[in-house]
């Protein structure tokens, strides 16, 4: 945006024109310079995409929690060039790479800290590896962060204490992903069980603020729509892992909500959800009158197949499947 000002230039006592966009007082005429770094009150951008958003910010990137600084920290680059790209001189390298070594040491001058920064960092390597959504790297980190305020996590793993930080913030966003996939990916598969004790510890700790009748009863609405839910999109992720028709993935969700439907709780209680979810599958793929066998499912859901055969006994003796025929026309 180009605006005319009554100003005169001067050195030609020509017109100013102050240009917004770049914040700069110019003349018309000659073109001389007479005040820039203007500050202006327009808005940031106008743009809908992000990436002509990202070109037109005037400001510094977002902070996130996945940071043990939050992000806004200030970085020395390794080019060992200067602002105009010519090459630094061997003593100012020398200068540099020590100022740049003390600056790494200094963001993280405390045990507490160094700690917070290890675990975030592991968080970020695992939500890469299993290329999870930043919401899931985000909400992880927030965990973390409230347990160590709360609690303290001195003398944890740090590999164990951030891969049961994903795996709860896995069950908050809704994301299917396995204990086996999350432990595998923080190259911790000798501490499961470790994994599993910090887990409880999260989810202890993240639950303890939720007191009263009605936030019990709140609690329990939406720990129902959760497993519903998780459910769901285990039968989904299991029936694209396995190849099965589109037909079989939609009967076997109907059923799982059907099912829902009634007081199941005391069938579901205690029961991994891919198990669930193989069986529901299964029991679809034979209403269908579709071939597929229990040892390929067990293989993708990573179960076995005495677990398919007794969700299946269960499912098929608490509830009854009546089928409605349409004749051919």
């Amino acid at each position: 945006m180009v605006v005319v000002s009554q100003r005169s230039c001067p050195e030609c006592g020509s017109s100013i024109i102050e240009d917004q966009s770049s914040g700069e007082y110019f003349c018309s005429s000659c073109g001389y310079v007479a005040m820039e770094h203007i500050p202006t009150l327009l808005p940031e951008s106008i743009a809908r995409e992000p990436e002509e958003r990202l070109k037109s910010s005037r400001s510094g990137g977002h902070t996130s929690y996945a940071y043990h600084d939050l992000g806004i920290s200030t970085e020395i680059s390794y080019a060992n060039k200067d602002f105009t790209g010519k090459s630094i001189c061997s003593g100012m390298v020398e200068q540099i790479a020590s100022i740049r070594r003390w600056h790494n040491r200094l963001r993280a001058c405390s045990s507490r800290d160094r700690r917070l920064r290890n675990v975030l960092i592991k968080i970020n390597e695992i939500c890469s590896i299993l290329s999870l959504p930043s919401i899931v790297c985000e909400t992880s980190s927030l965990l973390y962060r409230n347990f160590e305020n709360k609690s303290g996590a001195k003398g944890r793993s740090v590999a164990c204490m951030a891969a049961a930080s994903v795996y709860l913030a896995c069950k908050r966003c809704s994301i299917v992903r396995s204990m086996d996939e999350i432990v595998e990916a923080a190259n911790c598969v000798q501490s499961k069980k470790l994994v599993y004790r910090y887990y409880r510890m999260l989810a202890i700790e993240q639950g303890s603020d939720s007191i009263g009748i009605d936030a019990q009863t709140q609690a329990d609405k939406k720990h129902e729509q959760h497993v519903q839910l998780t459910l769901d999109r285990y039968i989904s992720k299991l029936s694209n892992l396995s190849r099965v028709d589109t037909r079989v993935e939609k009967l076997a969700i109907d059923i799982a909500r059907k099912v829902e439907d009634e007081d199941h709780n005391a069938m579901i209680d205690g029961k991994a959800p891919n198990g669930l979810a193989a069986a529901y599958i299964y029991i679809a793929a034979m209403l269908l009158g579709i071939k597929i066998l229990q040892h390929d499912i067990s293989t993708v859901s990573k179960v076995t197949e005495v677990t398919i055969r007794n969700r299946c006994r269960e499912i098929l003796n608490n509830y009854r499947i009546r089928l409605l025929l349409k004749s051919a026309q």
